[in-house]
């Protein structure tokens, strides 16, 4: 699938939401459930729920958690199609939505149509201040030839939904935190900084944390609290420490797109294997990028 708009993407909630519903019309009508057994009287399979597109699937409601997309709406759109995502999921992201990829704007515009939820990335907190530098006209820092250009390309839409992005992201019933660089392992949640949480790849031998990529990695010394999931460190790939998973494998540099999908309140298994296989993968379909990865 080629990038290009949301709607070039070639997936639509609301045709797989309806596609559902045929399916599992079909099914009741025969007394079978979405499993494939007989229908036990008494146990609704699903609700209604008018705030959803259509039908909520209480029980089989997934949290899915993508990667670092980087502008790839055709990844993106692919991997939705392989999820096939209804109401009731929850889509999540790791931040770094944009830049360095072929169509940002159709990645925010697929973003909305999902009703996704993002982290800030170290991605967007460069060109969120690229911009208040240049609206104050102050001098700005350096950008990219592709990120320069995102500074006229996308809209006040898309820069308040940038703006509003948090640091981190709770999500208790899955005993996890989504955030998209890292912590520093040795402080409380409640204690870590912007910079860290959108920056750090390592800790120095001084037990700081770092950017850098030839450190030790800071997930190696986080060994008490929530599973963390984050992103931002393409050049390790897909990292299943047993309490963190680093879901940046490269997509913009040509590698994949990646998720970890868990079922309704399911915790993250800390067995390495278990829980590879709760992650899916596209491959991209080239390199969009062959700079250094910031």
């Amino acid at each position: 699938m080629r990038g290009g708009s949301a709607a070039s993407a070639g997936w639509s909630p609301a045709a797989s939401v309806l596609g559902c519903k045929r399916r599992r019309a079909r099914r009741s009508a025969r007394g079978v459930t979405p499993s494939g057994k007989k229908r036990r009287q008494g146990r609704p399979v699903c609700h209604f729920d008018k705030h959803c597109w259509g039908v909520t699937l209480s029980r089989l409601a997934r949290t899915i958690i993508v990667g670092d997309v980087h502008g790839c709406v055709g990844e993106l759109g692919r991997l939705l199609e392989t999820l096939a995502p209804v109401a009731g999921d929850r889509v999540f992201f790791v931040g770094d939505l944009v830049a360095r990829g072929p169509d940002s704007a159709g990645v925010l515009a697929l973003y909305r149509q999902v009703q996704g939820r993002s982290v800030l990335g170290n991605h967007e907190w460069r060109l969120l201040e690229a911009r208040r530098a240049r609206l104050a006209g102050e001098k700005r820092q350096r950008l990219s030839t592709p990120d320069h250009a995102l500074l006229r390309q996308l809209g006040e839409e898309d820069w308040a939904l940038l703006a509003g992005l948090p640091l981190l992201l709770a999500l208790p019933e899955h005993d996890l935190c989504i955030v998209h660089a890292g912590i520093a392992p040795q402080l409380a949640l409640a204690s870590q900084d912007a910079w860290t949480l959108t920056h750090v790849r390592s800790i120095d031998p001084e037990g700081r944390a770092s950017d850098r990529h030839d450190l030790e990695p800071w997930a190696t010394r986080y060994r008490q609290g929530p599973h963390i999931v984050f992103g931002h460190n393409s050049r390790l790939g897909l990292q299943l420490l047993p309490l963190a998973t680093g879901l940046d494998t490269g997509c913009v540099y040509g590698g994949q797109l990646s998720a970890l999908v868990l079922s309704a309140d399911e915790r993250v298994p800390s067995d390495a294997e278990l829980r590879r296989q709760l992650v899916r993968a596209v491959p991209a379909a080239r390199c969009y990028y062959a700079g250094r990865a910031l």
